[in-house]
């Protein structure tokens, strides 16, 4: 009888995985909290806009939301503008690159925080 042997997942690839998809999560987190409390969406802009201290407390969330700003400005763009597909597909590694960075961080936090 034939045997389908899949291939072994390295612990590391499912770190970068649940990382990955936990930078997003958080990212979306981050934003739909920041649109709660402020009734408007969050963006880039906030570094331009307001007083010195309150532009130097927007960079820690823009910081973790941030995937989900370049994806809901591209898809948005694509939808609106009809950027180019090569456009959106270079966001999306961006986006997916920054979201397993932040998803890295948070990881490391809640393994410091439970282990402490």
């Amino acid at each position: 009888m034939l045997e389908l042997a899949w291939p072994a997942v390295s612990p590391q690839a499912i770190d970068s995985f649940f990382s990955l998809a936990l930078g997003f999560a958080f990212a979306g987190l981050c934003a739909t909290g920041y649109s709660v409390f402020a009734d408007q969406l969050p963006s880039f802009r906030l570094l331009e806009i307001g007083p010195a201290p309150a532009r130097f407390a927007s960079i820690p969330l823009l910081m973790f939301a941030a995937p989900f700003i370049i994806m809901r400005n591209t898809l948005r763009g694509r939808r609106i503008e009809g950027r180019r597909t090569e456009f959106v597909m270079v966001a999306t590694v961006i986006a997916g690159l920054w979201s397993l960075m932040s998803g890295t961080v948070v990881v490391t936090a809640l393994q410091a925080l439970l282990n402490s």
